[in-house]
């Protein structure tokens, strides 16, 4: 008889975590082929065979104001996962981001002899510093992705292994020429990108604000083209009524801004570009592996800000920045965050050749720092709950 295949429960909250949870995968599949991943995944997971019993962007939600609208739905997608995983009883879970959610479910799960391990520690440096409490209680291994986490759990006693930055493992090294060529853009014009957001409620928070902007640059630079990274159907009907709010039309012979939206091609668009705006998260990592000069906006309802604001241990939002200890990367958040205050950083920034490079400069020593053999270490780190007794520490 065929031997049953080992089964790997995933969860993965949003378009970043399915990037990393995608990498994850290959990395368990090229080093034990036949495992089976079932949970909640993304498209990028769903690729390489992972099974997703609900979908991600049910989970996609920001902030703490804006999660209580969907918090009744999200309680009963966990229950309904636990329940289903109690069942099925999979060698181990491994959550993936998303701690508000998975780190009650992997608490539940360790409970109950399922192991658990969590990737991509919570931002216990940045805020929030009592989750390490939480996650000490529900995880039975960490992987972590940045080298200044390891110091945190060591002294935490809680069992966890740096394998780097999968993105910079991943990405190859930046070639704006080739990734020009690749979009169809002129080799010689001026591109900046804008990046919103992943998530829908992200996308409808900052659309207007990030297209505000975009039309006020383009009256100080006529020269300047702006492109759109959106990662599925939903993100562009919703930044197209932004568009269409704003009276912006971007086809045919009556366009009155020069924007393209794309569909994906966002590491590409960022290698392309000259500059960026960008939502504080996952991308603005993303933009410094690429070596593309940002600026970094973000705005929240007043109360999540309020909350944010009094847990916070840096003194940055922005993952460049907080990785180089200092303001590499322009922040404007807030009551700041206006689109002529935004259009004027990018202004600066866009005339600055020496402040770009500076930027890139300080990207590539944080490149250095995150590049490992991941796919390794996390194969490595997780042999023994794949092949070993099954066990919660």
């Amino acid at each position: 008889m065929a031997k049953s295949p080992v089964q790997v429960g995933i969860v993965a909250g949003e378009a970043s975590g399915d990037l990393l949870g995608s990498l994850l995968i290959d990395a368990l599949n090229n080093a034990q082929p036949g495992l089976e991943f079932v949970g909640i995944a993304g498209p990028k997971m769903q690729a390489l065979g992972a099974k997703s019993w609900f979908p991600m962007q049910a989970l996609s939600v920001r902030g703490y104001v804006e999660a209580l609208g969907s918090l009744s739905k999200i309680l009963a997608i966990r229950r309904a996962l636990q329940r289903q995983f109690l069942q099925t009883q999979p060698q181990v879970f491994i959550g993936v981001d998303a701690p508000d959610f998975n780190l009650a479910l992997e608490g539940k799960l360790k409970q109950a002899g399922i192991p658990s391990v969590h990737f991509v520690s919570p931002s216990v440096w940045a805020w929030r510093p009592k989750r390490i409490k939480k996650v000490r209680r529900a995880v039975s291994h960490a992987l972590l992705i940045f080298p200044f986490e390891e110091e945190i759990y060591r002294t935490a006693g809680i069992p966890a292994t740096y394998v780097g930055h999968p993105l910079a493992h991943a990405l190859p090294p930046p070639d704006r020429v080739a990734a020009r060529q690749i979009l169809g853009l002129q080799a010689d014009a001026e591109y900046v990108v804008l990046m919103p957001g992943s998530r829908p409620g992200e996308l409808k928070a900052l659309a207007r604000l990030f297209i505000e902007m975009a039309k006020t640059l383009a009256v100080k630079r006529p020269q300047t083209r702006f492109l759109i990274p959106l990662v599925n159907r939903e993100t562009r009907l919703i930044f197209e009524r932004s568009l269409h709010e704003a009276q912006v039309t971007i086809e045919g012979d009556h366009s009155n801004l020069p924007l393209r939206i794309l569909y994906g091609h966002a590491h590409e668009a960022l290698q392309a570009a000259d500059s960026a705006l960008i939502a504080s998260g996952t991308a603005t990592l993303e933009a410094l592996l690429l070596d593309c000069p940002h600026v970094i906006t973000y705005k929240v309802p007043w109360l999540t800000w309020q909350i944010m604001r009094r847990q916070a241990l840096q003194p940055w939002i922005g993952l460049p920045n907080i990785l180089a200890a200092e303001s590499v990367v322009p922040e404007i958040i807030q009551n700041q965050a206006t689109p002529e205050a935004l259009a004027l950083a990018l202004d600066d920034l866009l005339s600055d050749q020496a402040a770009r490079n500076k930027q890139i400069e300080a990207f590539r020593q944080q490149r250095a720092r995150l590049k490992r053999n991941t796919p390794a270490l996390i194969a490595h780190a997780l042999k023994p709950f794949l092949t070993g007794k099954r066990h919660a520490d």
